[in-house]
């Protein structure tokens, strides 16, 4: 008998000899009045072992019999030796129609020494808990992870994964695997999530160099921005910037999630292409992971805007740009390369204008000035120091024939019209 059962004897033993009535022994017990009579009944019938609960020994009924535990391990050690016990239970149930409880799992696994019980992290400092956004598109939570997610099979160490949480639902609205994080893969991820859902209110990112220009004395300036800060400000999305990875701790803590889970996933599919991934998780993961991990926003609604008709010229607004000088000669130096401007232009360019060269995500190049486009050759080497007399380019006019019976044409000379008046 435990102690506990021994202090109860004693109690129900004091009761049996009316030194206590029912009502202080259910007290002491911390139990039910009538329990109190049930025991006391017992306890008069079989003695001391009337206190030992009726269970004791017994196999449980939910016991997993020896035959099925050997069928689990088999399973996992096959299958999903890396996996966790949750997530192994949820494959066992899906792909084996095996259900067992996670925690039941998780034991399990730490006697095949499959699992590590994670020790309790101690808090080095504190940081104030920030409420989640009220209503869907008010805020995403954007960051790019670096991490083996094809674990080597389309022949490179790792992958960047672009992705995008909503803040109020924790819904992933878009995932996109890249091999960086620079402007091209960001700018795609973007514009293609503006033309699925519309543009967010606002987009939480870290201070990485494609997001903030952090050269020292240019940090501040407002009017010194990234290509990604110009983007979302033409498309009048509100940016933030987090001062530390546990300030935008929902992204964060996805990547900690997919990291485990995508992985294996991706594993399951047999997945070794990049763009086999993104059409997987689009169609296949995305939707089952939201329905398992969202929540209900506190506000019914959806803030995402629809483009404008100016905004909807999204190859103008997803392009890299930069400002370079139009040249005496009227050449543009970019990359390198030496871009000579045609004599006809749709508006007028002087000397030392600054022009704007734009990079399209399909790799093709313009040249603008005051919204247009200007028209341009493409030099074969750097064009020799000429003496240029001409100042300006400007839009050609064309040349106009009045018709015959147009007042022009029946203009004559004076000394003519004087004859024809004296005759």
């Amino acid at each position: 008998m435990t102690q506990k059962e021994l202090s109860r004897y004693e109690v129900i033993k004091r009761l049996i000899k009316s030194e206590i009535n029912g009502t202080e022994a259910a007290k002491q017990l911390n139990l039910s009045v009538r329990q109190i009579k049930n025991i006391k009944i017992r306890v008069l019938k079989q003695g001391a072992k009337g206190v030992i609960h009726k269970t004791r020994g017994k196999t449980g009924n939910r016991k997993i019999s020896k035959k099925k535990i050997q069928q689990i391990e088999r399973i996992i050690k096959q299958k999903y030796p890396d996996f966790k016990p949750t997530f192994a239970s949820e494959k066992l149930e899906e792909n084996e129609q095996i259900k067992i409880n996670k925690e039941t799992l998780r034991q399990l696994m730490i006697k095949w020494n499959l699992w590590k019980p994670k020790p309790r992290k101690k808090n080095k400092e504190y940081r104030s808990w920030r409420e989640r956004k009220e209503q869907y598109g008010e805020m995403e939570q954007f960051d790019g992870s670096y991490y083996p997610w094809l674990e080597g099979r389309d022949g490179n160490d790792e992958l960047c994964l672009l992705a995008s949480i909503d803040d109020a639902t924790g819904d992933i609205t878009h995932l996109r695997f890249a091999y960086d994080e620079g402007i091209i893969p960001v700018f795609a991820f973007w514009r293609r999530y503006v033309e699925k859902r519309g543009k967010p209110a606002s987009i939480y990112i870290d201070k990485f160099s494609t997001y903030k220009v952090n050269t020292k004395g240019l940090s501040d300036d407002p009017n010194v921005l990234t290509q990604f800060e110009r983007a979302m400000k033409d498309l009048n999305t509100k940016i933030i910037h987090a001062n530390s990875p546990q300030a935008k701790g929902r992204i964060e803590r996805l990547f900690n999630t997919l990291q485990d889970r995508l992985v294996k996933e991706l594993r399951l599919a047999n997945i070794s292409t990049i763009e086999k991934a993104n059409r997987f998780v689009e169609k296949e993961f995305i939707p089952k992971f939201n329905a398992k991990f969202s929540v209900v926003a506190q506000k019914k609604g959806n803030l995402h805007q629809s483009l404008t008709k100016i905004e909807k010229n999204l190859d103008k607004i997803f392009s890299i740009r930069n400002t370079r000088i139009v040249n005496n000669d009227f050449t543009v130096r970019f990359k390198h390369l030496w871009f000579q401007l045609g004599p006809s232009q749709p508006c007028l360019v002087l000397r030392k204008d600054k022009v704007q060269i734009i990079e399209s995500l399909d790799g093709q190049t313009f040249i603008s000035l005051r919204d247009k486009y200007l028209n341009y050759e493409l030099l074969p080497e750097r064009p020799k120091k000429v003496k240029m007399k001409v100042v300006a380019l400007a839009k050609t006019k064309p040349s106009w024939k009045p018709p015959i019976d147009h007042p022009w044409r029946r203009w004559c000379p004076k000394e003519e019209i004087k004859v024809e008046e004296s005759v």
